[in-house]
This record gives C-alpha cells, structure tokens and sequence, in this order.
C-alpha cells in the first residue's frame, strides 16, 4: 500500500484527530463540536478559504493550487448513530447513546489528512473543495449542502467520496460505473377498524386480519410486479397491534422499507402498495391509511470519472487490491444528491477484519487512515496536474 511519505510521517497525528472524534460522537445536523474541530485544523494547514454553516454545520474549506484549473470536490461525513458502544476500548464514546459505529470519524480524519497534504504541497491546478457533511445517517445533509447552493457558489465540476468497508481486504478499493447503491423509501400503513370482545368478533371490524392480508399482498410485488432483472427489496419491518389476549383492538401498524435503483421501479412499488391498500381496505371493511415517503436517491458513479478513480486507486493499493466493477447493493447513501449534481464516483475501502458497520463492537481501523487520504490527494494531483 504505497501511502504518500508525507502523509506517512503524520499519520500519528490522523490516528489521535480520529480518536478524539470518535470520543466525542453527535448525531444528524448537531455536529456542532464536531465541525469546529474541523474547522481549527484547517485553519492550523493554511486552507485558503474556510467556509462553515452550509447545510446548516457542514463546512467547505477551499484550497487553491498553482494554475488555473477546475474544482474538484472531496466529500466525508461527521455524524455518528444513536446506539451505545460496547468495545471498551481506551478512545471509546464519552456521550451515552451516541457511537461512531459507521466510521464517520475515519472518513473525516481521511480527508483532514489529504487537507494537510495538500495544503503544504500545493502540487496541483484550479482548487480543492473540502467537503465535511453533517447528517448522513439520518436527514440529508447532503442534499441540504446541495441545497445551500455549495456546487454553484464553489464551482464544483466533480466530487468523489469513499466509505470504509469491514470484511474487505485491508487497504483495497471497490467501486462500480453507474448505480452502485440504492434509492431508500420508508412507508407506514396505517389501518384503523372496529375493536370489541375476542369472543364475538362478527361484531368488530378486525384491523388484525387485515394487516395481515395488506402484509401478505404486498409481498407480491417483487415477485408478480416487477421485472426479475431489476433489483427491488421490499421489507416489512413493524407490525404494532392489540394489547390482550380477549380484545379485538382498533388500530394496527405496519411500515417498512423500499430499496431500488430504477425510476419506474420505485413509482411502480408506490402505485400497487396503493392500489393494494385501498382493495384490502375494502375487503375488509376498515380504513387504511398509506404514507409512503421517498428518501435518498440511488447513487450513480459517472462512468468516466469511475474509470479515473480505479486509476488512481490502482495506484495506491496495487492492481490485485483494486475490484473496478464489484456490483451494487441495497444499501443506502446521501452522498447520491452530489452526484445527482455533479459528476463523480463513490468508492468502498477495505478496512480488514473486524465487526460490521451499525454493530455496538465497530471501530475505525487507524491503519487504513493514510491510505483514505492518500488516494484523496493523488485523485486532485492526477485529475489537475500542476502547469510545469
């Protein structure tokens, strides 16, 4: 793994930034501490321009090369989950409930570290936008930053973010061109019937039975809706009903989650789970209440600037340490708005063995730090080489 020696000789220094994130975890857009913390190293490297509040605490620090050139945008997250830690290690989560189990902390310290590099060396035309986004896990931080106008006000011509990955080799890359994760949907269902006594259930409407059916109806439309070549999950994840074993309650709740990657796939989803809704409502003789909320788009690598980043990551790990068309998976990523506005690509880095993301046991490993940040800086030197 031929980390860049410069960031080499520092990579004590990520590892101690790393940790006193990770002991210091906040939650969505309250990454107040964490974005100060931020913004003090940046200001200690000499980044030209520093600019906080967007996407109300995401920060983009500017940092300005030799030449005129475009703008590249380099993206990490800061926010942690609502879970308790478990792993008892020395750094571990001074905050009850809090817990950097994603390894948020990681991908900021990586991109702390390219800052560092980068603002010393300056080896590279146009300019380098620094993107630290809150509320990842939950809120769309980085539609929020979008929102804000930070690809228009920075002129950001592509961006490119990474995502430490458990279970993969130790400082190798994986990537896909095109959609590499999906769009993530949440619905609720509410039903409402008549309740009464167990024993004379001809005298209620039962929301129970008809929970069931609309649990039961639903399930056909990965299996009878859709085309077998287009990936659709569809989980039912709650049902909340009745409080005794002699009572026929009024209500029932039901909700889950959608994952796809197509347009017309996700409308079809929403259009039969009405569709179904509404006929069990009927057969039944109870009301039925859908609220389908559409979340984060799918995230679509640009094929060209995929093809560019396995480049650069060859590079640093080595060609057998670099999968350039791994597939997609369900799973879910607000880095998608970016790249809804600007070209660019997602990739996953290997940190080893070790406890999945979202587990009580997860950490960060420190090892893959100097790798992170060193593809981050061969990625603006090779993307805008330096005028000679």
């Amino acid at each position: 793994m031929p980390v860049l020696n410069r960031i080499a000789d520092f990579a004590e220094q990520m590892t101690a930034w790393r940790r006193h994130l990770h002991q210091h975890p906040e939650l969505g857009f309250d990454c107040h501490q964490t974005a100060a913390f931020v913004a003090e190293r940046l200001r200690e490297f000499g980044v030209d321009e520093i600019h906080e509040g967007i996407g109300r605490t995401g920060i983009v620090g500017i940092i300005n090369g030799r030449g005129k050139g475009p703008t590249i945008g380099l993206r990490a997250d800061m926010d942690a989950l609502p879970m308790d830690e478990v792993t008892g290690l020395d750094w571990t989560s001074t905050v009850p409930g809090r817990m950097h189990a994603c390894g948020h902390d990681g991908h900021t310290t990586m991109l702390l570290g390219a800052a560092k590099y980068l603002a010393e060396t300056r080896n590279f035309a146009g300019r380098v936008a620094l993107i630290f986004q809150p509320a990842e896990e939950n809120g769309g931080g980085g539609e929020a930053m979008v929102r804000d106008g930070m690809m228009e006000r920075f002129d950001i011509s592509s961006v490119f973010a990474m995502h430490n990955n458990p279970g993969q080799a130790l400082g190798s890359f994986q990537t896909t061109p095109g959609p590499i994760m999906a769009a993530v949907d949440t619905f609720e269902i509410h039903v409402k019937g008549r309740g009464g006594h167990g024993a004379l259930p001809h005298l209620t409407a039962d929301p129970i039975v008809a929970a069931v059916a609309i649990v039961s109806a639903i399930q056909t439309i990965s299996s009878r809706n859709h085309h077998t070549m287009d990936d659709l999950a569809l989980s039912v994840t709650q049902i909340h009903t009745g409080s005794a074993d002699n009572i026929v309650p009024d209500t029932a709740y039901i909700c889950g989650t959608v994952r796809t990657f197509e347009p017309h796939v996700r409308d079809m989803v929403c259009r039969r789970m009405t569709q179904i809704c509404d006929g069990q409502a009927g057969a039944y003789d109870v009301e039925v209440r859908l609220d389908y909320q559409q979340g984060y788009p799918a995230t679509v690598n640009d094929h060209a600037r995929t093809a560019f980043a396995v480049e650069v990551a060859t590079e640093i790990a080595g060609e057998a340490q670099v999968i350039p068309d791994s597939g997609r998976e369900m799973g879910a990523e607000d880095f998608s708005y970016m790249l809804n506005s600007r070209p660019g690509c997602y990739l996953f880095l290997g940190q080893g063995e070790g406890p999945g993301v979202h587990n009580p046991t997860y950490d960060f490993n420190d090892a893959v730090a100097p790798v992170g940040a060193s593809f981050f800086a061969r990625l603006v030197e090779r993307s805008q080489p330096a005028p000679l």
